[in-house]
């Protein structure tokens, strides 16, 4: 199970004269990095909604983890986000249990490794329909709320692979660097409204995702597993260290909160130096 998150609490609603707390949806949310936003969210005094997939019994058993570590409600919507009706029901499910969102984390990914010759066409359509364009029909859905009650967070989980490139990855840069662009877009829309729109861009983190890579990208370079991670993946990261995923968390968190009201439309790298080479 994670580790326990904390931090300064973020403040309840005020906007809605309810002072219940902030809720947050995370897609993608039942593993890595989206799981430890939402602890990390919860540790500061969130409702969340996880999202995703994997097995019924694991998802109910970390959901009562966090109801019980935080004494916060936590909810599980069994959504594909790469279908839009999908998403508009996870909203209309987060409103009907908390009221209202207050914090969207557009985590959500896949990936795909292959030189773009071979690269499969379904592959390339999947992945930009939940890496990027999910993102957008989440945004789309919440984001007029937000803007009339005066107070909103969302937070775009980009890539490294947002701000630079890599081989044998076109659909997912494509997805990363089309994530900050919307980031940007999306924050100078809101920036009048209370509304802060920020994308993370972590370089590698040991998540079950990257863990998948290591043997495709071994099979696409024609080298050993070993060397796809210390020549490939950590050379990259002038720290040589995996980012771990709690300093994601815990970045999240800190955008969230009103300390952080005037960081907006940034891509924040969290790379281990990886994008100042």
């Amino acid at each position: 199970m994670h580790r326990i998150h904390g931090g300064a609490a973020l403040e309840h609603r005020e906007a809605s004269g309810s002072g219940d707390p902030r809720a947050a949806i995370i897609t993608g949310s039942t593993s890595g990095i989206g799981l430890s936003i939402a602890y990390a969210l919860a540790g500061v005094g969130c409702n969340v909604v996880l999202n995703g997939f994997g097995d019924p019994d694991e998802i109910e058993h970390i959901r009562i983890d966090i109801e019980r570590a935080f004494k916060n409600r936590a909810k599980f919507v069994a959504a594909d986000v790469s279908d839009p009706g999908q998403i508009g029901h996870l909203v209309e499910q987060t409103e009907d249990v908390f009221g209202q969102v207050d914090i969207l984390v557009n985590n959500a990914g896949i990936q795909h490794v292959e030189a773009i010759e071979t690269f499969p066409a379904e592959k390339w359509d999947a992945i930009i329909a939940v890496n990027l364009s999910a993102a957008f029909h989440a945004t789309r859905a919440v984001i007029g709320g937000m803007k009339q009650r005066g107070w909103g967070r969302i937070i775009n989980v980009a890539s490294a692979h947002g701000l630079v490139a890599s081989p044998f990855k076109s659909a997912y840069v494509a997805s990363k660097h089309g994530m900050v662009g919307l980031t940007k877009t999306v924050a100078l829309e809101a920036a009048e409204y209370g509304v802060t729109v920020n994308a993370l861009c972590p370089g590698y983190v040991l998540t079950p995702l990257v863990e998948k890579q290591i043997p495709e990208t071994a099979a696409a370079r024609g080298i050993s597993e070993a060397s796809v991670v210390r020549d490939v993946i950590l050379s990259a990261q002038p720290t040589r260290k995996f980012i771990s995923d709690e300093e994601i968390g815990a970045v999240c968190a800190f955008l969230c909160s009103d300390a952080a009201r005037s960081i907006t439309g940034a891509a924040v790298p969290i790379d281990g130096g990886w994008t100042a080479q």
